[in-house]
């Protein structure tokens, strides 16, 4: 725990916002994760139970009810991805602010003292890239995870599909 407060100390004040952005999309992925584990196939065993209820599969009314019952369940698989994508993109963006507000406090250290004073920039060196690793990190992070749940998503969709041939 001390080295997570030393790291949000030195690493600035856009350590915050890049913790918050990160914890968001993370509460998202965690909530479309228990909607894959729990309540998408509940759902979906439902939709197939229903479509093979059904005596007949051809006709025009027929496909629009299997459509439907196709879009509803996608609908539920995709809901949350723009979402998080929207937060995997901020984090570098706030990383790259703090980069800039890292290196502004080097630069007016510089200003005042000198460039004779490494131990007075080092302060803004190190928010500068503390900030930088704390979005990629929480860009990556956010990249592989959706980037799984997204193929598991694309696999159910297709079973589904499968399923609900006629």
């Amino acid at each position: 725990m001390e080295d997570v407060q030393l790291f949000l100390e030195r690493g600035g004040d856009v350590v915050y916002p890049i913790m918050l952005v990160v914890f968001l999309s993370w509460a998202v992925l965690f909530n479309k994760t228990l909607y894959l584990l729990f309540v998408y196939p509940v759902r979906s065993r439902a939709a197939v139970h229903e479509w093979r209820l059904r005596t007949e599969h051809n006709s025009w009314a027929a496909q629009h009810i299997r459509a439907d019952l196709l879009a509803s369940l996608k609908m539920g698989l995709t809901s949350g991805f723009s979402t998080i994508r929207m937060f995997i993109s901020i984090c570098p963006l706030l990383g790259l602010l703090g980069t800039v507000t890292g290196m502004i406090e080097v630069f007016d250290v510089m200003v005042q003292l000198g460039a004779g004073s490494p131990k007075a920039m080092a302060s803004g060196i190190s928010k500068a890239i503390l900030s930088t690793v704390a979005g990629m990190v929480g860009a990556i992070s956010g990249l592989l995870a959706i980037t799984v749940l997204s193929r598991i998503c694309e696999r159910n969709l297709r079973r589904l599909e499968e399923a609900l041939s006629i």
